[in-house]
């Protein structure tokens, strides 16, 4: 993609990269688009490198994506809206999802707390990316109803390995034998 100067056209969070910490950009702010991958962007704002979340691309202008679960009569999480919304999380760099990526190790929902523990693993235990994708998985499952909190902890046993994405992932990223 050919790098874009655009101006936001509402407040905006975003996350630095590598670090994750949440920053607002404010309306009216040029910020240059230099990836759109996985339906999140990545921007340069005041000397920063920050990720938009793909749900707030309309501050810039963009489409956004809508997360859209109807919430359970019971008040209870469900885990295919959590496992939902971990599929429409994409890793920055290859724009596959975890999930397919065989990122997601375990999903564990406490319904007594509405809280939603995640094991997640990356596909190198030195990716700088690691806690931006963190910061998407909290994020995104956020969203999902009745999650009042999202714990994400990033585990390396076992170690990952390309034989844990699916077969269409591995297909896609051209992996398969």
């Amino acid at each position: 993609m050919q790098q874009k100067m655009v101006s936001t056209e509402r407040e905006c969070k975003a996350r630095r990269v590598p670090t994750g910490e949440v920053q607002l950009i404010p309306e009216g702010e040029f910020v240059n688009i230099t990836q759109d991958l996985g339906g999140n962007y990545t921007v340069t704002w005041r000397g920063n490198m920050l990720r938009i979340d793909g749900t707030d691309a309309d501050a810039i202008g963009r489409k956004p994506q809508k997360l859209d679960f109807p919430t359970p009569k019971d008040g209870h999480i469900s885990e295919d809206q959590v496992l939902q919304a971990l599929e429409t999380i994409y890793d920055p760099e290859i724009p596959i999802n975890l999930v397919s990526l065989g990122l997601i190790y375990k999903v564990a929902v406490n319904q007594d707390t509405q809280t939603v523990h995640i094991d997640m693993t990356l596909t190198a235990p030195g990716c700088g990316m690691g806690p931006v994708l963190v910061g998407d998985v909290e994020y995104r499952v956020g969203m999902v109803p009745n999650v009042k909190k999202v714990e994400v902890e990033l585990v390396f046993d076992p170690p990952w390995s390309r034989e844990m994405m699916s077969e269409e992932a591995q297909l896609e990223a051209g992996v398969f034998f």
